[in-house]
């Protein structure tokens, strides 16, 4: 039984499942960006952070649609696509480690940032929204309030 416990930890963990992407080096992110991301990455993404896949679509941007006809062209995603998607999966590893879980992370991203309506997931929907939260996350890592 334990084993079985610590795979559904890691199944819901960005910084096991996606180990071996290599984000925390912007260069080779960008580079991954380049070549293109296999869908099965934002498939498997969307399941660990538990976020129906017609909303991390279009947070990167995209239709649920066209994803799912990349899937079944096995074709990569576009480079624009996969940065954004590389990014955002270096973002939820930075998270999960500052808040502990996934979930913690994910609700701190629909807490309302500091006398404004806004939250830091309505700035995810671009690739620099994504790099403002991650320098904001650096700065809470760092004791700062945000």
């Amino acid at each position: 039984m334990p084993h079985a416990i610590a795979l559904q930890k890691e199944k819901y963990s960005v910084l096991h499942r996606f180990m071996g992407l290599e984000l925390g080096n912007l260069y080779r992110l960008v580079t991954s960006a380049h070549k293109g991301v296999k869908t099965k990455v934002f498939y498997d993404f969307a399941e660990t952070i538990k976020m129906p896949e017609k909303e991390l679509a279009g947070i990167i941007n995209l239709s649920a649609r066209t994803i799912s006809n990349y899937k079944d062209q096995q074709k990569v995603l576009e480079p624009i696509y996969s940065e954004h998607l590389l990014k955002l999966i270096s973002l939820y590893e930075k998270g999960e480690t500052i808040f502990g879980t996934v979930d913690e992370f994910s609700y701190w991203l629909k807490k309302p940032f500091w006398n404004a309506r806004e939250t830091p997931m309505d700035w995810l929907v671009t690739p620099g929204g994504v790099d403002i939260i991650a320098e904001e996350l650096d700065k809470l890592a760092e004791g700062y309030p945000v």
